[in-house]
C-alpha cells in the first residue's frame, strides 16, 4: 500500500522543509490540500523541490478554474518532475462555489466533473500529438488550440486524475473517467463498503473499464496514539471536523447510512445560527468511532490491512517533532507499504 503525506497547510516558505521532511521519511505521495490557501502556488513549489515523491492535491477545487488551464499546468509539471505528478480534483459544495469562488451556478456537478476531466484529457492529447481539439460538452469546448498555444509532447505519461467524491453520482463519474477515488474524510467504513465500491464498479461498468484499474486512496480521519488515553484525546478532538462537515447537507447521506439523518439537520440548523461550539459538543463519541480509525501506533497497519483492504494508498501522518517521533513515524509508514 503507498503512504502518502501532507504539505502546504502553513506558509508557502514551509513548503521546500515540509517536501523535504516527507521524502527523508520516505512517502510515496505528498499533497496539498486547498482551504485557506491557493492550492497551485504550494503544488508548484514542491513539484520543483522535490526529488523522488509523487506530489499532488487532495483536492484542488476544480470549477472556479478552467479546464485548459488546469491541463496546461499539470502539462508543465509532469514535464518539470519526469512523470511524478497527480491532480485530486474536487467540486466543494453549493455555497462555496457561488457565494465564495463565483464559479457560475450550481447546476449538474456530477456532469459538469465528467466534461472536466474529459477535456483535460483532450487537451493533453493535442498537447501530444497534435490533434485537431474537436471536444464539445454542455459545460466546456475545446475546439480551438493553435500551434502557438500548444505545449507540445513530453516523454513520460500523463499525470494521473483522481477525484474526490462522497455521493453516488460523483463516485460513478470517478468509476467512468478518473485514474483514482479520493475517499472524503467525512466517511464510514459501511458507507464506502455499501455505497461507495459499489457506486465506483458501476460507473467503471458504465465505461466498459475494469475497477481494479481504478485506485483508492484512503485514510480519512484518524486518532492514533501510544495508548487508550491518547486516542480517546484525539477522538474527542474530530468531533470538530465531524460536526462541519456533517453540518453540510451534501453529506447528509453518509450520517443516513447509520440513521443520524436528524443529527446531520441539527448541526445543519446550528451552523447556520452560527452555533460552532455548541456543534462540536453535539457529536457523541460512539459517533465519531464510526468515522475515525482509532488504533495505537503498534496495531495501525494490522487495523488498515482488515478495515481498508480496498485500498491502493492511504494518507497518514504523526508527530515527528523529536528523533524519537520520526523513527517511530518512519517505521510505521515502512509497516504500511509492506501491506
Amino acid at each position: 500500500m503507498k503512504v502518502s503525506g501532507r504539505f502546504g497547510a502553513g506558509p508557502l516558505s514551509d513548503v521546500p522543509s515540509e517536501v523535504e521532511r516527507a521524502e527523508r521519511l520516505n512517502y510515496d505521495a505528498i499533497t496539498t490540500s486547498e482551504t485557506k490557501y491557493e492550492a497551485t502556488t504550494r503544488w508548484t513549489l514542491a513539484a520543483h523541490v522535490s526529488t523522488r515523491a509523487e506530489v499532488g492535491t487532495s483536492i484542488i477545487i476544480a470549477f472556479p478554474r478552467s479546464p485548459f488551464v488546469m491541463a496546461q499546468m499539470a502539462w508543465e509539471l509532469q514535464k518539470t518532475t519526469g512523470g511524478r505528478v497527480m491532480i485530486g480534483l474536487g467540486t466543494q459544495v453549493k455555497g462555496h462555489n457561488e457565494r465564495r469562488f463565483s464559479s457560475g451556478d450550481w447546476e449538474a456537478p456530477a456532469t459538469r466533473m465528467d466534461e472536466y476531466v474529459r477535456m483535460i484529457r483532450a487537451v493533453w492529447d493535442t498537447f501530444q500529438t497534435g490533434a485537431k481539439p474537436e471536444f464539445e460538452g454542455r459545460f466546456y469546448n475545446f475546439t480551438l488550440c493553435p500551434p502557438a498555444f500548444n505545449m507540445g509532447p513530453i516523454d513520460v505519461p500523463p499525470p494521473k486524475i483522481f477525484i474526490s467524491a462522497v455521493g453516488p453520482a460523483m463516485t460513478r463519474v470517478a468509476g467512468r473517467v478518473a485514474d483514482g477515488l479520493f475517499l472524503h474524510g467525512f466517511t464510514t467504513e459501511k458507507y464506502v463498503r455499501e455505497v461507495t465500491l459499489p457506486e465506483l464498479a458501476h460507473g467503471a461498468e458504465q465505461a466498459g473499464r475494469d475497477v481494479s484499474d481504478i485506485e483508492v486512496s484512503g485514510g480519512g480521519m484518524m486518532a492514533i496514539g501510544e495508548n487508550e488515553s491518547e486516542i480517546e484525546e484525539k477522538l474527542l478532538a474530530l468531533r470538530q471536523p465531524i460536526s462541519f462537515y456533517g453540518s453540510t447537507r451534501t453529506y447528509l447521506s453518509v450520517f443516513d447510512k447509520h440513521g443520524l439523518g436528524e443529527l446531520g439537520l441539527m448541526l445543519h440548523d446550528m451552523s447556520v445560527r452560527g452555533e460552532w461550539e455548541r456543534m462540536i459538543e453535539s457529536v457523541p463519541l460512539d459517533v465519531v468511532r464510526e468515522f475515525a480509525v482509532a488504533s495505537t501506533y503498534d496495531d495501525l497497519p494490522d487495523l488498515l490491512s482488515k478495515r481498508m483492504d480496498y485500498a491502493t494508498r492511504v494518507s497518514l501522518d504523526a508527530p515527528s517533532e523529536t528523533p524519537a517521533e520520526e523513527a517511530r513515524l518512519t517505521d510505521l509508514i515502512r509497516r504500511v507499504q509492506a501491506i
